[in-house]
């Protein structure tokens, strides 16, 4: 019993060194990246934020995208609520400042309701997306903004324009411009409920009465995305009918494995707030294991971007590609998949993406992380931000990160030794 004892001391021992590595490691890029943003991306003549910088943070287009405004908001005002380092007013008046813009452009078709997705440097709106992430990541940076400040105009923003959201994809559609052709299939795209189960977790954080008014629609989502599940069970599909069967084509047989894991640690998430066991084994089997293991390029590391369920050549020319959000969501996804369950296979999952990420993602010289790789994971884009990358997921990535290795290394600290059972890191040890 001793000797079996001290072989788990010994274990305990090195599995906190390594967290701890990794503690530090992600909490000084999470440090470097904000960093970046702060000093690259603020416009302090119109508000709001530049997301088109170079390699070295220089400015190439002026064009505010509103998507990533509104997550930029999203990013500095969590980052100030969560970290005691962040709390400093340049990042507060920051996120205010672009919180501020959103609200006076971001707003433009039909009047008052729908969301521009691109704006000149000065608001005036360029083009309208007939989809409703604009929105729904404007009311991620409002319900924000009321967190940090109290104010309650931002938070009266962000239920109306959650409210007119689930009625875009809940009762008409029409409001969002996009007719329905004769041709067109019938088809639910697994980013509208995840997305909208994202709100119903940012909602609810620490709001009862928010809670409870969008219970039902959590749950909707959730079962939305668990039909794209398909084949029984062999394959996590990007696209299925809206009745929650499997397309034709190549439109049915896409996969995006970086997607079905970032839906994963969203669904983990909402499984744990109900407490519901199987939903939590089914999310880490079919949502992080299985688009993992199939979507792992074995011969030169990283992610695929796309896959094709029969195995055929993907239509999009980027399929092979190495991008830098689902890594990011990767790196979520299995530190939380770990520290729920306890299964050290999931931390070694972790262990495995991190270090391809940080060796092949990083910027060393100027900053933040370069997006686009090839298959090879050599750079193929050098900027740093556009239209599509802001600040958002790799800070969002390490900012969690850093919290869950925290809280690992306090219930390691405070597991004791005992003589009849090995420590367990499960969060959930009582329903177990």
């Amino acid at each position: 019993v001793m000797k079996w004892g001290l072989r788990v001391l010994q274990s305990m021992e090195k599995e906190q060194a390594m967290l701890q590595v990794w503690k530090e490691r992600v909490a000084h890029e999470l440090d470097r990246v904000v960093a970046f943003w702060m000093e690259y991306s603020h416009d302090q003549e119109h508000g709001g934020f530049f997301t088109c910088l170079g390699n070295d943070g220089r400015v190439y287009d002026h064009l505010k995208y509103v998507w990533l405004q509104g997550r930029q908001v999203w990013m500095y005002c969590r980052l100030y609520r969560s970290f005691e380092r962040f709390r400093r007013s340049e990042l507060l008046d920051s996120a205010k400042a672009g919180g501020d813009f959103l609200l006076r452009y971001a707003r433009v078709a039909p009047p008052g309701k729908k969301c521009a997705f691109v704006l000149t440097r000065d608001g005036r709106p360029i083009k309208v997306q007939r989809t409703i992430f604009s929105e729904c990541f404007y009311t991620m940076a409002m319900n924000e903004l009321w967190r940090v400040t109290g104010e309650m105009h931002y938070q009266s923003e962000a239920v109306e324009m959650m409210d007119q959201i689930v009625h875009w994809v809940r009762v008409d559609p029409a409001g969002l411009g996009r007719p329905q052709l004769s041709g067109t299939p019938a088809t639910e795209p697994m980013a509208v409920p995840m997305m909208l189960l994202n709100l119903v977790d940012q909602l609810g954080e620490a709001d009862e009465e928010l809670a409870r008014k969008y219970a039902e629609l959590g749950d909707w989502c959730a079962q939305r995305i668990l039909r794209h599940v398909q084949r029984d069970g062999q394959v996590v599909l990007e696209n299925v009918s809206e009745d929650g069967k499997e397309l034709p084509g190549c439109l049915g047989r896409q996969q995006n494995p970086g997607h079905a894991l970032e839906a994963g640690w969203f669904l983990l998430r909402h499984a744990i707030r109900k407490g519901d066991l199987e939903l939590r084994a089914h999310v880490i089997d079919k949502f992080l294991l299985l688009p993992f293991h199939s979507g792992w390029d074995r011969e030169h590391g990283g992610l695929f971007y796309f896959q094709d369920a029969d195995n055929l050549c993907p239509t999009q020319l980027e399929w092979d590609m190495k991008l830098w959000w689902p890594h990011s969501e990767a790196m979520i996804a299995f530190l939380m998949g770990y520290s729920d369950s306890g299964d050290p296979s999931l931390l070694h999952l972790f262990y495995q993406v991190a270090e391809y990420t940080f060796h092949q993602f990083r910027d060393s010289e100027y900053g933040e992380w370069f997006g686009y790789l090839n298959r090879e994971g050599k750079v193929a884009l050098t900027i740093k931000g556009g239209p599509f990358k802001g600040c958002f997921h790799v800070p969002r990535c390490l900012a969690m990160c850093e919290e869950m290795l925290g809280a690992l290394l306090n219930r390691l600290a405070q597991a004791p030794v005992a003589t009849g059972c090995p420590p367990t890191l499960s969060a959930h040890e009582d329903e177990k």
